[in-house]
């Protein structure tokens, strides 16, 4: 790796090696800077303006640093060029037997310090990788707009114009869909491109839709690709320090934020957007270089959307005493280093020791007591000194009632755990809390003698399920689970359709309840065959529904003589026997054909045209046994 620092100035060399190992402290300073002025805002606005100065702090630094570096190089080489200039022909004598003897003369690259220059070369090394991963993302970027993108519809491109306009976004968007993406994202910095995935097309409502594409709109107004692209060169040059990587991430993570605050803000509402970002949570499939909807920590972003962020503001104060000793210990380390600095740039003066001197102890005299006071200017000053007080007490007690009212107010993670829920997860708070699984509707199933999980919870609430839902089942089935419960409400069963059910005389059992529903049977398709006379049971019941059969049909059949039931209805039905069909059939001379015949003669193919044609071919007064005999000849 040594031909890396190859045809660098040693000055140079050395001065950008000192300089990294410099960033080492200067960046740590920074960040601890960061993490104590973060852990006061509570704006996501101002913490993404922080983390974007901090890095643009982080960048500058080292610029600095390395042209001091290079001054005091300068001057360290003038300091020694006039304090040799009287014996400047030893020096040249020296270099000389140096070179002969094949030592390296001073000032060239082997001189230099080994850790400097190994230093400098894996940093050239890191540089070069990263940037090498950067322009793979570019390229597949450039792939993917040339290669896998096409204009969305004309309606949903009308939907993002409004929107465009709604958030006061002057620039010109590109809306294009795109298939191997699986949620909304932005590529491009002067001619931005917004891409809309099939899968989030269909898989969101269109209030969830116009949410994330507000966020994609937000990246755009505000510049953001622009930032990103700064933040990947910032990591790339400064890709070995960790505090570089970690404010970096605070800033998109923070760019997200506030993001979500202006979707919010155009959509309105917080529960719907936070769906969203639930759904996308498990399409991740976006280039880094892109802005996209589902970027950052979501477990986070859902909790703040939804004001669940509490753990979060209890961390603060840890995070200040963290940050505070992280400033201190660069501050030291950056003394240390500049003293080491200035040694191995030559420009180093220890402070000269003063001889001779000594400490004075300086004695300040302590105050003299005040002479007293008269004995009634006393008292006075007693009473008023005991109202105070009394203010003081009264003041203390009202601001110790005003601190403890917020506390009033029980949290959601306080009152779930209240109503039995101890070991919830985060994911599983937020899925309750999303669908509005709140703690007295908790109280009011327990009540009823149900015991559901959180994930049961969450599909009661989902589906809908009151408790006063649960009651009116219950008076058809008492002993419902929580999963026939859910499996009834998601087909749209009412305990009034249950009670019509089981009063036609039907078993109103979960799986009888939910197959019948699910093929539309309905309390009057039941009454209307039973007036014809049948009295099927469930289950042939849904047999007759899925083959389409009607109370008209079976009443078509009655008017022609035929008495079937209803295993010989679903037969013809499925073998396509139609009342013209068998009218014809009689019409042949067929007349006194029961449904089972009436059910082969159709599954051979015997037509009244085959009829026909056997008796133009001189076969008169054939059985229906020979007709069948025949077509299975193929004789004509």
């Amino acid at each position: 790796m040594r031909n890396l620092a190859t045809g660098i100035s040693p000055e140079l060399l050395q001065a950008l090696g000192w300089t990294l190992l410099h960033f080492v402290w200067e960046g740590a300073g920074l960040a601890a800077l960061f993490a104590v002025a973060n852990t006061v805002c509570r704006r996501a606005t101002t913490r993404y303006a922080l983390a974007a100065v901090t890095l643009v702090l982080m960048m500058t630094a080292p610029v600095i640093t390395f042209t001091g570096m290079l001054r005091q190089s300068d001057s360290a080489v003038r300091y020694g060029a006039q304090k040799t200039s009287a014996s400047a022909v030893i020096p040249v004598q020296i270099a000389a037997r140096g070179l002969r003897s094949g030592a390296p003369a001073a000032g060239t690259l082997a001189a230099q310090p080994t850790g400097i220059v190994w230093f400098v070369e894996v940093w050239f090394l890191g540089v070069l990788l990263l940037s090498l991963r950067t322009a793979g993302g570019l390229f597949l970027i450039e792939r993917m707009r040339r290669k896998e993108i096409k204009p969305v519809a004309r309606e949903l491109y009308e939907k993002c114009l409004v929107l465009q306009r709604k958030m006061g976004l002057q620039r010109m968007v590109r809306y294009c869909e795109c298939l191997r993406l699986d949620a909304p994202a932005v590529l491009g910095w002067f001619r931005p491109v917004m891409l809309l995935p099939a899968r989030a097309l269909t898989g969101l409502s269109e209030e969830q839709i116009e949410a994330v594409i507000a966020h994609e709109l937000a990246h755009i107004r505000r510049l953001d690709c622009f930032v990103n692209l700064f933040q990947i060169g910032v990591e790339t040059l400064l890709f070995y320090h960790p505090a570089v990587w970690w404010v970096s991430q605070r800033i998109r993570t923070e760019r997200e934020n506030c993001c979500d605050d202006e979707a919010i803000a155009v959509c309105g509402n917080a529960v719907n957007y936070a769906r969203a970002l639930t759904l996308m949570e498990e399409w991740r499939a976006t280039p880094s270089l892109m802005m996209a909807a589902n970027r950052s920590p979501l477990s986070q972003r859902v909790l703040r959307v939804l004001g669940l962020d509490g753990p979060a503001g209890r961390l603060r104060v840890a995070g200040l005493a963290a940050g505070v000793a992280c400033l201190v210990g660069a501050l030291l380390a950056g003394n240390a280093f500049l003293g080491v600095a200035h040694a191995a740039l030559g420009t180093g003066r220890p402070a000269p020791q003063e001889q001779g001197s000594s400490s004075v102890i300086v004695v300040r005299p302590t105050d003299a007591p005040a002479p007293a006071k008269r004995a009634g200017e006393t008292a006075q000053a007693s009473k008023d000194k005991d109202k105070d007080k009394d203010k003081d007490r009264d003041r203390a007690k009202e601001q110790q009632k005003a601190s403890d009212e917020p506390n009033k107010k029980e949290s959601y993670m306080d009152a779930m755990e209240a109503a039995g829920f101890k070991n919830l997860t985060a994911d599983e708070l937020i899925a309750m809390k999303i669908q509005g699984v709140i703690p007295s509707y908790v109280k009011e199933i327990h009540d009823l003698g149900l015991q559901p999980s959180a994930d049961e919870f969450v599909g009661m609430r989902v589906q809908g399920i009151t408790p006063e839902y649960i009651r009116g089942t219950r008076k058809i089935a008492p002993n419902l689970s929580v999963d026939e419960l859910i499996g009834m409400k998601v087909q749209g069963i009412t305990p009034q359709y249950a009670s019509e059910l089981r009063e036609l005389g039907l078993k109103a059992d979960p799986d009888n309840l939910i197959g019948m529903k699910v093929q539309g049977i309905t309390p009057d398709y039941v009454r209307g065959i039973q007036a014809i006379g049948l009295r099927p049971d469930s289950d042939e019941l849904i047999g007759m529904k899925v083959q389409g059969v009607t109370p008209g049909y079976i009443r078509a059949m009655q008017t022609i003589g035929l008495k079937p039931d209803v295993d010989e209805i679903i037969g013809m039905k499925v073998q396509g026997v139609t009342p013209e069909y068998v009218k014809a059939l009689q019409a042949a001379g067929f007349k006194d054909l029961d449904s089972d015949e009436i059910i082969g003669a159709k599954v051979r193919g015997i037509t009244p045209e085959f009829i026909d044609k056997a008796r133009k071919h001189g076969f008169q007064n054939l059985t229906l046994e020979k007709l069948i005999a025949l077509k299975h000849a193929d004789i004509f």
